[in-house]
């Protein structure tokens, strides 16, 4: 008989959104395991309350990519945008009882063209470099979209 697992602390509704893109504005989305075929930006929770969106950024970025967002070549920035939006229904269950939504502090973060993309193959099981409106017309999620849509605007101070 294996021990039982103790149970997984409630996810924190803070997270980051991480448009990765290169200096010519290609974007590079990841596409979620599971079947849904949903492509998307790095996204992930705080992994405690009092967690820095950078280092949560950081770190987000490391674990789904592989991309060290401090290698020669890398700048992470900050565009002091955040989202507030309803956890999908069927999320709901990673959360403490009553919380309902989430904040999303949005990043950009310009990388040298032809980084490498390791994924975390449990998480995303493919990756594409798209024209930055065609990565917006390409997310699953409106606010991702969005971020793609201002790529151009934030990006001249990467």
């Amino acid at each position: 008989m294996e021990p039982a697992q103790p149970p997984r602390p409630w996810k924190i509704p803070e997270s980051v959104l991480v448009v990765i893109h290169t200096p010519d504005l290609e974007v590079l989305l990841i596409r979620r395991t599971g079947g849904d075929g949903h492509w998307q930006s790095v996204t992930g929770s705080k992994d405690h309350l009092h967690e820095p969106f950078e280092d949560t950024a950081r770190r987000e970025v490391a674990e789904e990519t592989g991309i060290d967002t401090r290698a020669p070549g890398c700048t992470l920035t900050d565009w002091a945008l955040e989202n507030i939006y309803d956890i999908w229904p069927q999320w709901l269950h990673r959360y403490a009882p009553g919380v309902v939504r989430n904040r999303e502090r949005v990043f950009g973060l310009c990388v040298p063209r032809g980084t490498a993309v390791v994924l975390n193959p449990r998480e995303h099981d493919a990756w594409q470099w798209l024209p930055w409106q065609v990565a917006a017309d390409t997310c699953f999620s409106a606010s991702n979209a969005e971020a793609c849509l201002l790529l151009p605007r934030f990006a001249r101070g990467d």
